[in-house]
């Protein structure tokens, strides 16, 4: 019994993480259209073009405690300094897209 339960427990987590890696690239290719909308004018190629120093890349955003989709989302949906909120022009799942998207390009320096 217990070999039957701990097989369709592997089974199970296997498929969720499966469709769960589906999911994040969808998100992904749809926060950077998001992202090309709405942030690429003052963050092209994960720049900034207000404050130079505060670009998108890994070492600046782990230098300010950005380097987490929660992080990112709270700066885009709030806004921050010259960053404009977009809590009221973006849905929830957009933003989340993002922020998603943002750390995946960090990873890979954009």
């Amino acid at each position: 019994m217990n070999k039957v339960l701990s097989l369709t427990t592997l089974i199970v987590g296997s498929t969720i993480i499966s469709l769960s890696n589906k999911a994040i690239a969808a998100d992904i290719a749809a926060g950077e259209q998001i992202f090309n909308a709405n942030c690429a004018a003052c963050h092209a190629g994960g720049n900034n073009a207000i404050i130079t120093e505060k670009t998108l890349k890994k070492d600046v955003l782990e230098a300010y405690a950005m380097n987490s989709v929660d992080a990112i989302t709270t700066q885009v949906t709030n806004g921050k300094g010259a960053m404009p909120a977009f809590g009221g022009r973006l849905e929830a799942e957009d933003i989340d897209n993002v922020a998603n998207y943002v750390l995946s390009q960090a990873e890979q320096g954009w």
